[in-house]
């Protein structure tokens, strides 16, 4: 309670110098939330990027999976026996072992005709692996032949087209010189890898692509009896099986997607990159004005240093201007990207949305940015002498 009071009859010199200078002050609040905006969009494309591409991982009905060792992720799976997953099953504790087939593709867009990139999925309609309830409702339907699924949610122009399907019409379109019958339509999104996704089944899919042999398989979804710990599970499986095969629990399996595009990908590292940029140019801005504002004002300093105020308290006010810029700029900074958020969602079928979580990360990220670059402005006022200032 001492604090507050304290804080309440202190003087917000901070306040009255930044708000003397009204130009200065709404140049450097645009430049703070220019700042944020850049931080802002860097981070949410790279959220949309780990979103959008992990999607169907998360969407997989399994505890386990089985991949290759050269798998690099979900669109280059490599391939490996199918045998693995026959020898799974005979672990105790294992529900169920199921191949799924995984290729990406060009496609002819059933509307425009113009081909565009395509996920296609195959695997054993008798067996439930995907949680998405359109997918299991319409299963019946890609069991017959050349038949397909088709993502509704696809980046494109489709609006016909899915009108078409959603009123029971027939669609068909052009893939490998093969005639598809598109039959059903679920929703997932666009990504980093592709415009869309195509879900059929297995021997639909060996037909589409004939150069590929059953018994290799793109990845394996491992079914747990209730009870069983995956974590323990995996050591079991790695022991039981060869090393030609990679075991992962299902965070594990999303993380592998994660890393291949924070790291391996020069994609991961220009969102990063841009971020850092976003935060220096800030850093710049705020250091501009707040070194300009420690000069025009260096002798009422001298003076304040003169009548026995210490460099605490004068380093007080530089920080207590730097923080009133940061959340003052950080208002429009967050507002713009609202904005920008729906035009790109809209434009590119990304999951970009604002969150709490990115908010706050901005926010603490300008805060640190406005200290330091008080700290930066402050250092002629430490050395200044009130005799040399008259």
């Amino acid at each position: 309670m001492k604090l507050i009071e304290q804080l309440r009859r202190r003087t917000p010199l901070g306040w009255l110098q930044l708000s003397h200078e009204k130009g200065r002050l709404l140049v450097a609040l645009s430049g703070i939330a220019f700042a944020d905006v850049l931080m802002f969009m860097q981070l949410g494309f790279q959220n949309a990027l780990f979103e959008s591409n992990t999607i169907l991982h998360r969407s997989m009905q399994a505890d386990m999976f089985v991949i290759s060792p050269q798998a690099r992720n979900l669109a280059n799976m490599s391939s490996f026996t199918r045998r693995r997953l026959y020898q799974a099953m005979d672990i105790p504790g294992v529900k169920s072992a199921e191949g799924m087939y995984i290729n990406i593709v060009d496609w002819k867009n059933p509307q425009t005709h113009q081909k565009t990139t395509i996920l296609v999925m195959g695997f054993n309609p008798d067996q439930q692996v995907f949680n998405l309830a359109d997918v299991n409702r319409q299963i019946d339907a890609i069991k017959l032949p050349d038949t397909v699924l088709f993502d509704r949610a696809s980046r494109g122009d489709y609006n016909d087209a899915i009108a078409q399907i959603d009123q029971g019409k027939t669609v068909t379109t052009e893939i490998e010189r093969r005639t598809i019958t598109i039959s059903g339509l679920f929703s997932v999104g666009a990504s980093f890898i592709a415009d869309g996704t195509l879900i059929t089944n297995d021997q639909n899919f060996l037909r589409l692509f004939p150069r590929r042999e059953a018994s290799g398989v793109s990845l394996g979804l491992v079914q747990l009896q209730p009870g069983y710990d995956p974590k323990q599970m995996k050591t079991t499986l790695e022991t039981y099986l060869d090393d030609d095969v990679k075991v992962l629990t299902k965070a594990e399996f999303i993380e592998f997607e994660i890393n291949y595009w924070k790291t391996n990908t020069a994609i991961g590292f220009i969102f990063s990159l841009g971020v850092a940029m976003g935060f220096m140019v800030g850093v710049i801005i705020v250091y501009q004005v707040l070194s300009t504002d420690v000069n025009s004002h260096i002798k009422e300093y001298a003076t304040f240093k003169a009548m026995g105020y210490n460099n605490l308290y004068l380093l007080g006010v530089v920080f207590e201007e730097a923080i009133i810029l940061a959340v003052l700029g950080f208002i429009p900074g967050a507002i713009a990207p609202l904005g920008l958020y729906h035009l790109t969602r809209n434009a590119t079928n990304l999951p970009l949305y604002m969150t709490v979580g990115r908010a706050l990360t901005v926010l603490t990220l300008t805060m640190i940015m406005c200290v330091i670059s008080g700290a930066i402005a402050t250092r002629k006022l430490q050395s200044a002498d009130p005799a040399d200032m008259f």
